[in-house]
């Protein structure tokens, strides 16, 4: 099984659109949303759930107080101030550090795990899709795009499926190392702007690092032909295959707005075509390390 990962470095760049793109001319796949702080792909994959499961992330503390000796410790030692001094924890300010719970002397601080999400199992037309919804100011972001990833590839296991499609999230930070560890092919999509390139570089600093290979495909690339210009001579200097390039087409927005991706709304259009050519550029692409992504969806 091969995993192809969409990523960027921010937001807004396109990823999702291009992520539900590939759905239509990928075969035998299952779907993976790994941008848990802003899962969009079911917008226009209208996933129909069929299991639903409970996340379980980090640790809330609270005091009982018919234990409690208000020795003074735990004020003390709590960094965020979450802690009145009649002995009450603030859930908004404690930050789950746990410090309270190993040095009170009374062990009277309990450390409850708490729900901080869901994460599902649907169906969609072009196939079962992993997703995930992380609670309003939840933290354990990166440990859910691991549980999301770990069970798109355990389902792709049982389904004899040859590729895991995932939409990750955007960034350099925690979500993003969980979702491309591992990776065979990262997608790295790019606006032809000066902080274009710059999220670009770090990416690709991230990728390198984790030894993961990398093509790029400059989105709205006509807005700023000098500046794509530039960010494909940079993408080639860091060994990154320029993937193909995508204008700016505002039928990606109406295509959107009716929860279809641009494939089979305008399926005719230049846009459409040139979204192809740059699935053609993924499925052919030759990895680093000799095995190659030719052919990969019938290997």
């Amino acid at each position: 099984m091969k995993e192809v990962v969409i990523i960027s470095g921010k937001g807004g760049t396109g990823k999702t659109s291009l992520t539900a793109s590939f759905a239509t001319l990928a075969e035998n796949i299952i779907l993976c949303d790994a941008d848990v702080d802003a899962a969009e792909l079911q917008l226009l994959m209208a996933p129909k759930v069929q299991q639903k499961t409970d996340f379980m992330g980090g640790s809330l503390a609270s005091i009982r107080r018919d234990d409690c000796i208000e020795c003074g410790t735990c004020l003390e030692l709590c960094k965020f101030e979450a802690i009145s001094e009649e002995y009450i924890i603030d859930p908004i300010a404690c930050e789950g550090c746990g410090v309270c719970v190993d040095l009170c002397p009374e062990q009277a601080v309990d450390f409850s795990v708490q729900k901080c999400g869901e994460w599902f199992i649907s169906t969609t037309r072009y196939g079962t899709m992993v997703h995930a919804s992380l609670g309003i100011a939840e933290d354990n972001s990166g440990k859910l795009v691991s549980l999301v990833r770990q069970q798109a590839r355990i389902l792709a296991g049982q389904n004899n499926c040859s590729l895991l499609l995932t939409d990750g999230p955007p960034g350099i930070g925690c979500p993003v190392i969980a979702a491309i560890g591992g990776a065979t092919l990262l997608v790295i999509v790019v606006e032809p702007t000066v902080s274009g390139l710059h999220d670009m570089s770090r990416v690709a600093e991230l990728a390198k690092h984790f030894r993961v290979p990398g093509l790029v495909c400059v989105n709205k690339y006509d807005l700023n032909s000098e500046m794509a210009g530039q960010v494909e001579a940079a993408a080639e200097k860091m060994n990154l295959m320029i993937g193909g390039r995508i204008p700016f087409d505002p039928v990606f927005t109406r295509a959107m707005v009716v929860g279809k991706n641009i494939l089979e709304y305008a399926p005719a259009s230049a846009t459409a075509e040139s979204v192809r050519t740059l699935w053609h550029n993924i499925v052919t692409y030759s990895v680093m390390d000799g095995t190659g992504l030719k052919n990969f969806q019938e290997q």
